[in-house]
Formats: C-alpha cells, structure tokens, sequence
C-alpha cells in the first residue's frame, strides 16, 4: 500500500521585498514557505519584488524537504508574475490570491503549459464571497493541487466579524474541505491568524481548522510555527493505529480478501484508509 505526499503542517508567509526575511526563510523551522508577491509588496516593488524572488529561487539548494510557493498578484500583474516563475526548478507551485473562477485556474495552467512548466502545482486562495460560491469548479481545475481560504479579505469582502470561537466562519471553511474532497486534490490550508503572542490562543484556534479537515495552516510569524506543528503532528497511538489500519489492508489484499475489519471490529472502508494515510503523512513531516 504506497503512501501519499508528507503533507505540510505550517506554510510560512514570507514578503517578497525583503531580501533578509527570505535569506532566513529556510531556517525558520516552516514546512513549507509561501513567497508574498500580493499584499506585502507595495505597487511601486513589484517588479523587483519578481526578480529578487526568481533569484532566490534559482539560489535554493537541490534536494530541499521545504516546499517553496509563490503567492502572484491577481490581475493584470500575474501573468508577469506566473511568466518570471514558470519553470524555476526549485519551485514547488504557485498560489493565486483572489482566485474567483475556475477559468482562473485555467488562464495560469494554460500559461504553464505554454512556457513548457509540467511540474508547477497550484494553490488557489478562497478570499472572496464568489470564490466560495464557485469553489468546487475552482477546486477541479487543472493542476490545482490543494486550496487555501483567506479570511482576512473574506471578512472584508462579506462583512462577516468573526468572534473568539470564529464560528461565524464555519460555513464558509466546511465548503473548501467539502469542495477539496469532492475534487480528491489534497486537504486545504488552514487560514492565517493574526494571533502572535497568545500560543494558547493560537492553539484554540487551530484545533478547529484540524477538526474540520484542514491539514497544514498558513502563518504569518514565525512565532505560530511550532505552535501549528503541535497541532497537526499525529499522537503516537494515532500513528499506531493507522499502521495498523493499512498492514491489515495489506494483509487482505493478499488473501483477496475483500473485507478489512480494524482490532475493535469497525469496518476499513476507502475513508478509514485516506485518513490513515494523511496520518502518516503527518507523521513523517514531524519525524515519526
């Protein structure tokens, strides 16, 4: 039985003008790092924001375990954006802030494809209230390998003010994961808080992404970085269990046995088997 990818736990968002944030970048303990072209960079750095953030990639040591995205702009700016990064070999995808169709997807896919890039993902950011209306087309684009839900702009965008329990955001959350699943692409990003100084908090509020099938949260600090890793790092009898969860398959596929029933009797179905997987996938980013 193969595995799926070690997903990441913490994508860490890094500006795309600050040449000393980046050069720091791989040592801040992230499992992946998202490049910020979009918000953090005033209109006047742009371009060279782009040339500074394709150096630094070209720079990038082979064989890197941290995923590396880049976050374009919408607009009129990121095909600029998507042509200086198609084909950088040290880039793991390409994150569209303010992604609201599925022809979105298809315009950057397209432009892939044109300057001969086969191996870019991409990551569409749900921030809009008609990027969640039109989720699903956008999650079964091509090459879209997972989604991402930016509720800062979200909020801004529906006026929703989200409170300490941030159930107010529930709705709009359950809809990516639903649309993740129903595209069968990889779960999404958890969103950014603003939380910094309250790892308690912080905690809080992770937990409930992770229970509504988010894997992996983006951070804007570095001080959310192991707080987020406690998270989503499996315990030790959950990552016993979803060994034992796939030796069993195993064992029953060998047999042609076409029944799986785990230790206390509960039946193994494909849900019970794509959990287990993401569990060890988890496990494996923290090293277990």
């Amino acid at each position: 039985m193969t595995g799926v990818d070690a997903l990441p736990r913490s994508y860490l968002y890094v500006p795309g003008n600050a040449e000393a944030k980046l050069a720091g970048a791989l040592g801040r303990g992230a499992d992946a790092i998202i490049v910020d072209l979009e918000d953090a960079v005033p209109l006047a750095e742009k371009e060279a924001a782009r040339e500074s953030v394709v150096r630094w990639i070209g720079a990038l040591p082979a064989g890197l375990t941290t995923e590396v995205w880049v976050r374009v702009n919408p607009g009129v700016l990121r095909e600029l954006d998507v042509a200086a990064l198609a084909g950088l070999a040290g880039l793991t995808g390409i994150a569209l802030a303010k992604a609201e169709s599925r022809d979105d997807v298809e315009a950057v896919a397209a432009q892939l494809v044109a300057a001969g890039d086969t191996t870019t993902r991409l990551m569409p950011v749900v921030e809009s209230a008609v990027a969640v209306l039109g989720v699903g087309p956008i999650a079964a684009g091509p090459r879209v390998h997972q989604l991402q839900i930016g509720e800062v702009d979200l909020a801004g965008d529906t006026g929703i003010t989200p409170g300490e329990d941030e159930v107010e955001l529930l709705t709009m959350r359950t809809m990516v994961v639903l649309a993740s699943v129903a595209a069968g692409i990889a779960p999404p990003v958890g969103p950014v808080s603003r939380i910094t100084a309250d790892p308690e908090a912080l905690r809080r509020s992770t937990e409930r992404v992770q229970r509504l099938g988010f894997v992996g949260r983006a951070c804007i600090h570095p001080a959310q970085v192991s707080v987020v890793h406690e998270v989503f790092r499996p315990a030790a009898e959950e990552v016993e269990e979803a060994r034992t969860v796939l030796r069993l398959l195993d064992e029953a596929e060998a047999t042609g046995s076409g029944v799986v029933l785990d230790p206390q009797g509960r039946l193994v179905d494909p849900a019970v088997v794509a959990g287990a997987q993401r569990t060890l996938a988890l496990a494996r980013r923290g090293g277990a």
